[in-house]
């Protein structure tokens, strides 16, 4: 076993400071490293150390494996901690630093080059006999063939980008006659954003769930799973508010998904924080999607209910340790919720906004976390993922969780951008959304920039009053102490002075 006594946060923003607070508890030493537009950000004064990668573009900075390494190397780090997005799931980073002798804080280079590709991980996990939507195994290469697999599995179909992820690549064929143009489209972003045009084609599950599950493997071979998360409430196939547990599955289902995840996982011998993403149709049919390898965004909400931290076990699992528990030892208490707040204009389909955060004021009180990366007075750069914060509540049951959830966006003060504050708002308080009905087409279906403006204006005139009830009471406590002065009687300061 190999003590990790100093660890290197590959990443910024709200992640960094997640891991960099864990890290601390641990008594570990940590670097930050940032571009030149986080140079101010929370997470680079909170490490021990930080080094500046390089100028705001991510290639230039955060996608800089050669200067990461470098200053591994010189800074005596034992371990770097990807988080998630940047170099999280590139294999080759995950090799590169197992091959410098430090520790990847991750699963092995190889168990994210299998799951990486959406076809690899579904031939990996074919072994293990687990539910696969219908559709091809293999790339297309040749189209009328796949014209052929189209009809008999019945359309509409979903052409997908194997190497994709964050619904890049990704395309909806409704009939025959669309294949083509939409082919084109998804080989061609695929092209663009993964650098690898491959693609293939599955059964489009008109109005599924998607719900995904939490597992955990160490490096003996032991694997668990953390229960389930819902994360159907998304726009441009990205997750924007995540549950756990589900309100849509049963307890039947609940164990069968868990043994399915493990046995994906154990299908190309994964180690480490790792989530496994299913689809479920009304019937409680389920199929595996893919697997992401890397810790997840939205996994508070896990360490909620389960009261496991997993930025502490994934360390751990770096250092060589077992498990210190087995399945039977994890079970679900209570309900959480989290909602994403991205600097987005939610009334024109969700477009990033930018400018300055001039008031930022998250919610505190019982039930409420928030995991950020942003304070007051700091711009929301244009180079990154817009997300400001996550938003987290955590109640008896799914009821209490709502209910903190609504209190908790009300108490939120945000000025100077755009958020995703108010849409949440909307979807806690849709009837839908309370009585678990929803899919994964809850935005097209319920959602319009006109219901919208009604939660803004509340929640604008809600942080207006808050704002000027804090003004007043700063006023208040600023006369009362005006009192306290003239009432203390003359400086004895002052008069000590004179008699000098």
């Amino acid at each position: 076993m190999k003590e990790i006594k100093k660890i290197l946060v590959a990443n910024r923003g709200e992640i960094a400071m997640r891991i960099l607070r864990t890290a601390r508890e641990m008594n570990i030493a940590t670097v930050a490293v940032f571009s030149e537009a986080d140079r101010s950000a929370p997470h680079v004064r909170f490490a021990d150390q930080a080094v500046c990668l390089g100028m705001a573009a991510s290639q230039d900075s955060y996608l800089n494996q050669d200067k990461i390494l470098s200053f591994s190397k010189e800074l005596g780090v034992d371990a770097i901690h990807p988080g998630y997005g940047f170099l999280s799931e590139n294999a080759d980073f995950a090799r590169r630093v197992e091959q410098e002798g430090i520790a990847f804080v991750g699963p092995s280079w190889q168990a994210i080059r299998t799951m990486g590709s959406k076809l690899a991980a579904k031939e990996a996990a074919s072994a293990y006999a687990i539910p696969m939507v219908p559709g091809t195994l293999e790339a297309v290469t040749d189209r009328v063939q796949a014209k052929m697999i189209a009809q008999e599995i019945g359309y509409p179909i979903l052409i997908k980008a194997s190497a994709g992820g964050g619904g890049k690549g990704m395309r909806i064929v409704e009939q025959e006659a669309d294949f083509d143009a939409q082919m084109d489209r998804a080989v061609s972003e695929a092209e663009t954003s993964f650098g690898d045009g491959s693609v293939f084609i599955e059964k489009y599950i008109t109005a599924p769930k998607h719900i995904e599950i939490q597992i955990l493997g160490d490096q003996h071979g032991n694997i668990v799973h953390l229960y389930d998360r819902e994360c159907s409430i998304q726009r441009r196939h990205q997750k924007v508010i995540e549950e756990a547990p589900s309100i849509s599955i049963d307890a039947s289902t609940r164990v069968e998904m868990g043994r399915c995840a493990i046995d994906v996982a154990r299908s190309c011998g994964y180690y480490g924080a790792g989530t496994v993403e299913f689809i479920v149709d009304s019937d409680q049919n389920f199929y595996f999607l893919e697997m992401n390898t890397r810790l997840q965004v939205e996994h508070p909400v896990t360490e909620l209910i389960t009261g496991v931290d997993l930025v502490k076990q994934m360390i751990h699992i770096a250092e060589g340790r077992a498990l210190p528990f087995v399945q039977s030892d994890i079970s679900i208490r209570g309900h959480a919720i989290e909602s994403r707040v991205y600097a987005e204009d939610a009334s024109n389909n969700f477009l990033p906004d930018v400018g300055t955060l001039h008031t930022y004021r998250p919610p505190l009180g019982n039930g409420v976390r928030v995991d950020d990366g942003f304070e007051q007075g700091m711009p929301i750069p244009i180079y990154y993922d817009p997300l400001i914060s996550k938003l987290i509540t955590y109640g008896t049951d799914r009821e209490e969780a709502i209910a903190k959830m609504i209190r908790a966006i009300d108490e939120y003060a945000i000025q100077g951008v755009q958020t995703t504050l108010a849409f949440c708002r909307f979807v806690m308080k849709h009837p839908v959304f309370i009585n678990g009905s929803f899919d994964t087409n809850f935005v097209a279906q319920y959602f319009s920039a006109q219901e919208l403006g009604k939660e803004t204006s509340q929640q604008e005139g809600l942080v207006a009053a808050l704002m000027a009830w804090e003004q007043q009471k700063k006023e208040v406590d600023f006369q009362s102490g005006a009192e306290e002065i003239q009432l203390a009687g003359p400086s004895k300061w002052r008069s000590k002075r004179r008699n000098l």
